[in-house]
């Protein structure tokens, strides 16, 4: 088993120093049982890509899954797909490709972790596709007393099982709905003002399979809108009223100079899922690197106006950013899933790599959201201070499983006492 010093250790943007005292990466099952039986306290970090402490362990170890990371498996209905916890969807999406078969929906990002991101929430964009988590069937988890077993959607704790922000145990395994292959073309529109968007927000965010809205609520309008449309949905081009049809790729954050050929191909042509539906190039260093990223999540009903509200403090904010996106989210079930129980608007901001101004600018972002009843992405910056019972109303729920699965608290750590576990 390989052990590294955690304190040399940061997140996928060199933004968070981990604290832990040690990160390990067991390669058998056996190894990881012996870390939960020796540490005083562990949490599992994925890719790294959170901008917050939600996978530190201050007081305990890290553990990276890598080392016990095995070929996918799929069903032989070619319904489902086994994956490690460790997989990436880098490593995922092209062996269901190769395949013929796809998932429903994906992140902008190829190199985060499938158990990582389900447990946070992450999510692509889709008004009728809904987070990440929902295409998980069943997990494999192993507790704190070094029990690995499944639970599946038959259990009334599954809930509670995909977005669980590491609080229940280590992820070894899931099973995932998979479909066969299908294409998409992405389509890119400029020239639209910011009145034309908010007074058609739900009918742009539900115009494609996916849809995306990149700006930087300064200026005229957003800098552009990508709609990702299914071949087999729809054969005709999309058109977006009032804006311009454009056949260049653009990077998300090409106002503020990033080039394009990390983006998967825009400019109508179709292709695999796999080459469309993230923004972001398999193999590529995505998105700008430097960076802190903070996301919010408001009912779609209050989409506009909200939209709006950001908008009055557009001038204020637009220093610190980088780029931020609009999208939708289809409602899920997971008790933690910022998109629990209602279709929501996605504000998502990726700003400049300084934490104190970056801090100041997502506070401003947090006040005039705070009317449209927001929940923040559990992975990414946010200032609210204590418990988030009032974002997530089944948080009780959730902390009676915790207490259930983890009753030594051995998954807890400062960010999860903080907004999570009860007294």
């Amino acid at each position: 088993m390989a052990t590294t010093d955690a304190q040399l250790n940061t997140n996928w943007s060199g933004t968070i120093a981990y604290r832990a005292g040690r990160r390990v990466r067991p390669t058998s099952v056996e190894e990881l049982r012996s870390v939960l039986r020796e540490a005083p306290s562990v949490k599992v970090t994925g890719s790294g890509h959170s901008f917050n402490y939600v996978a530190d362990s201050e007081n305990g170890w890290q553990i990276d899954l890598s080392g016990l990371v095995e070929p996918p498996v799929v069903s032989a209905d070619h319904s489902t797909v086994e994956v490690s916890g460790g997989t990436t969807y880098g490593a995922l999406v092209p062996f269901l490709a190769q395949e013929g078969l796809a998932l429903a929906n994906l992140a902008s990002l190829p190199h985060i972790t499938v158990a990582g991101s389900v447990a946070t929430g992450t999510h692509g964009s889709g008004a009728r596709q809904p987070g990440l988590a929902a295409s998980v069937q069943a997990v494999q988890l192993m507790t704190a007393d070094g029990d690995l077993r499944w639970f599946d959607r038959s259990d009334p704790r599954f809930p509670a099982l995909v977005v669980s922000l590491g609080a229940l145990g280590v992820v070894t395994r899931l099973r995932l709905s998979i479909e066969p292959e299908f294409e998409v073309r992405q389509d890119t529109f400029v020239g639209l003002t910011w009145a034309q968007l908010t007074a058609e927000l739900g009918t742009i965010l539900e115009s494609a399979y996916s849809v995306s809205v990149f700006g930087r609520w300064v200026g005229p309008g957003p800098d552009h809108i990508v709609l990702k449309s299914r071949t087999d949905q729809r054969s005709d081009a999309p058109v977006l009223p009032g804006a311009e049809w454009i056949a260049d790729t653009k990077h998300p954050s090409w106002a503020s100079g990033e080039p394009s050929e990390k983006v998967t191909e825009q400019g109508g042509a179709p292709g695999l899922w796999s080459d469309r539906l993230p923004h972001f190039r398999m193999g590529f260093t995505p998105s700008s690197g430097e960076e802190i990223q903070s996301e919010f999540f408001v009912p779609a009903a209050h989409g506009a106006a909200a939209a709006e509200a950001l908008l009055q403090i557009g001038e204020r904010i637009a220093p610190m950013i980088i780029v931020s996106e609009i999208r939708a989210v289809a409602a899920d079930g997971q008790w933690l899933s910022p998109t629990y129980d209602r279709d929501s608007v996605v504000f998502h901001f990726t700003w400049r790599p300084d934490t104190a101004a970056t801090s100041e600018a997502a506070d401003l972002v947090q006040q005039a959201l705070a009317p449209f009843d927001p929940r923040p992405h559990w992975g990414k910056l946010f200032t609210y201070a204590g418990r988030l019972d009032a974002a997530y109303p089944r948080l009780d729920d959730f902390e009676a499983v915790r207490r259930e699965l983890d009753p030594s608290g051995a998954f807890l750590n400062d960010f999860l006492r903080r907004h999570v576990a009860s007294d």
